[in-house]
C-alpha cells in the first residue's frame, strides 16, 4: 500500500537549483536582519544607558549647583543676622571665613584687610589648618619644625606689604584668581616647603565703595578635589556680597562707637557743667554774671568764682588752646589747681605762677592756657587783676560813657617752666566806680564769622558793650551773645564763647 503512494514523496531530482539558492539566500537575509536588529538594539541600549548616565550627571551637577547656591544664600542671611547682632569685627571675620568654607566645601580660608594707611595687609582671621599665603623667613621655617605655633604666630603678626607676594598681586589686579597648585607657586617659593600636600586656591579682592579693603582666600586640598568653574563663580559672588556686608559692618561699628562716644561726651559735658558756677556770687557792691557757650560738646573755656579767705572773692576766665576733650581735660586741671593755689596768696600773679609751675610738666608743647584772674576785696572794693596772655578786658567808665582796654603784662600758662612767667606776669590794681562795668571774654566772641567770612571783631564788641553797659552785667552778656548769633547767621560756631561781666553797683 505504501509503495502505491511512493510517487507522492518529493524527489530531489524534481527541485530546481534556482529554487534552492533562493531559499538559502532568504535564510541568510533573515540571519543578517536578526544580527542587524540585535546590533541596533545594543546600540540603542548603550545610547540609552549613556544618556541616562549623562542625565544623572547633569541632575547631580544641577543639584550640586542648587545646593551650593542655597548654602550661599543661607550664608549671606546668616552674615546679615550676625551684623544685626552687633558682633565684634573679629567674630564677623571668623564667621565669614567659616561660611566660605561651608559654601564651597573648602578646607581652609583667610581674610586680610588693608591697614588705615593702605600700606600693609593685616591678617584678621586665618583658619587653623590654612597653609601660609605669605612668604615665611627661613629662621621661622626652621623653628616651626619643632614648634608648630611659631608659624601661626609669625603669619598672624607679620606686616605684609600691600604690594608684596601673592596677596599683593590680588590687590594690584583688583580681581579674583584661581590657582590650581599652590605648592611651588612662584610667589610662595619660600613657603612651599611648609605645604604637607598640594592644594588649589581661590582669591579675591574685597571691594566696598569702589575701594579695595582687603583679600579673601579659600583653600582646598587636592585630595578632596579641585574647585570647579561653578565654585569659582559662586566664590566671586560670595566675595562681593561679603565685602558689602563687611563694609556695612564697619559703618555700623563706627556708628555704634560714635554713639558710645557721644554718650561719653554728653556725660563729660554734664560733669563739666558741674564745674561751672551754678549761680552768681554775692559780692558786696558788685554784681557778676557769666556765660559759657561751647562750640563742641566739650568746652576749652571756663569761668569761675572762688571764695577766698579774709572776705575776698576770686573771678576767673580762661581759654585753653584747641577744642574738644583734650582742651576740656586741661581746663579741668587748671581749674582744680587754681582753686587750691588761690588760697595761698593775695596776689593774683603769685597764684598764677604757682598754677603755671604745677601745669607746665603736663601740658603738651602745642597747648597752653590764657587766663585772667581777679581778686576782689569785698571790704574795700579794691580789685587786683593778673592777665596770663589772655585777651585784654574792656572797662566801661560810666562817667565818661566810654570804654578802655586793660592790659596788665603777662605770659600764658604752660609756655614757660616758671622763671620767665614770674618775671613777666604782674598785678594791676583797678578802681571801679558806680556804674562801671568790666567785661572779660574769650576770643570766640571777636573771631565769630558771618556768611561773608567777616569777623565780629573788637570794634563791634566795644560798640555793643558800650550801648548796653548801663543796663547791668546780665544785660551786657546776653546782648553780646545775641548780637554774635545774629551776626554769624548760618555759619557754625567755630570757637567757644565765654564772657563774664562785673558791674560796680
Amino acid at each position: 500500500m505504501s509503495d502505491q503512494f511512493q510517487f507522492l514523496r518529493p524527489c530531489p531530482a524534481f527541485i530546481s537549483q534556482p529554487t534552492l539558492t533562493h531559499s538559502i539566500l532568504m535564510l541568510d537575509l533573515a540571519y543578517v536582519a536578526a544580527v542587524v536588529l540585535l546590533i541596533s538594539w545594543g546600540i540603542t541600549l548603550f545610547a540609552w544607558r549613556k544618556t541616562r548616565l549623562r542625565l544623572h550627571k547633569i541632575r547631580k551637577e544641577k543639584d550640586d549647583i542648587v545646593g551650593e547656591e542655597m548654602r550661599m544664600f543661607d550664608f549671606l542671611h546668616h552674615i546679615g543676622g550676625a551684623i544685626e547682632r552687633d558682633i565684634t569685627p573679629a567674630q564677623l571675620y571668623k564667621e565669614i571665613v567659616e561660611g566660605f568654607e561651608g559654601v564651597l566645601g573648602a578646607d581652609a580660608g583667610a581674610i586680610y584687610l588693608l591697614s588705615e594707611d593702605r600700606a600693609y595687609l593685616v591678617p584678621k582671621f586665618i583658619s587653623a589648618n590654612c597653609p601660609p599665603l605669605v612668604n615665611v623667613p627661613a629662621p621661622v621655617i626652621e623653628k616651626s619644625k619643632t614648634n608648630p605655633r611659631a608659624l601661626m604666630s609669625y603669619v598672624m603678626l607679620a606686616r605684609t606689604g600691600a604690594e608684596e607676594g601673592l596677596l599683593g598681586q590680588v590687590i594690584a589686579t583688583e580681581a579674583s584668581m584661581r590657582i590650581e597648585s599652590l605648592k611651588g607657586h612662584d610667589l610662595l617659593s619660600a613657603s612651599s616647603c611648609l605645604y604637607q600636600g598640594d592644594a588649589s586656591a581661590m582669591l579675591s579682592t574685597l571691594q566696598y565703595g569702589g575701594r579695595n579693603i582687603g583679600v579673601v582666600a579659600v583653600i582646598r586640598n587636592h585630595a578632596n578635589g579641585s574647585f570647579s568653574d561653578n565654585d569659582y563663580d559662586v566664590f566671586r559672588s560670595v566675595s562681593e556680597q561679603s565685602a558689602f556686608a563687611m563694609g556695612n559692618a564697619m559703618i555700623h561699628q563706627e556708628l555704634t562707637e560714635k554713639r558710645k562716644l557721644d554718650d561719653e561726651l554728653r556725660t563729660a559735658r554734664e560733669v563739666q557743667n558741674v564745674l561751672l558756677p551754678s549761680g552768681e556770687p554775692h559780692i558786696p557792691g558788685y554784681r557778676a554774671y557769666g556765660s559759657n557757650t561751647p562750640a563742641r560738646m566739650i568746652s576749652g573755656d571756663y569761668f569761675d568764682y572762688i571764695d577766698l579767705p579774709d572776705n575776698r572773692t576770686g573771678i576767673v576766665i580762661a581759654d585753653v588752646t584747641g577744642k574738644g576733650l583734650p582742651a576740656g581735660l586741661l581746663m579741668a586741671m587748671c581749674r582744680s589747681v587754681l582753686r587750691l593755689t588761690a588760697k595761698a596768696t593775695v596776689s593774683p600773679s603769685e597764684a598764677l605762677g604757682l598754677v603755671n609751675r604745677h601745669l607746665f610738666p603736663d601740658v603738651r608743647e602745642d597747648m597752653f592756657v590764657s587766663l585772667i584772674y581777679i581778686v576782689l576785696d569785698n571790704d574795700t572794693g579794691k580789685l587786683k587783676m593778673s592777665r596770663a596772655g589772655h585777651d585784654a578786658p574792656i572797662l566801661y567808665r560810666s562817667e565818661k560813657d566810654k570804654t578802655e582796654t586793660v592790659k596788665p603784662p603777662g605770659l600764658a600758662l604752660g609756655i614757660d617752666s616758671g622763671d620767665v612767667f614770674d618775671r613777666v606776669t604782674k598785678d594791676l590794681e583797678i578802681d571801679m566806680h558806680h556804674g562801671d562795668v568790666l567785661l572779660l571774654y574769650t576770643d570766640g566772641v571777636c573771631e565769630a564769622v558771618n556768611d561773608d567770612d567777616d569777623e565780629f571783631g573788637l570794634a563791634k564788641l566795644e560798640q555793643v558793650f558800650c550801648k548796653t553797659a548801663g543796663m547791668g552785667a546780665e544785660k551786657v552778656v546776653e546782648s553780646i551773645r545775641r548780637e554774635v548769633s545774629v551776626f554769624s547767621g548760618n555759619q557754625p560756631q567755630m570757637d567757644d564763647i565765654t564772657m563774664v561781666a562785673l558791674e560796680r553797683k
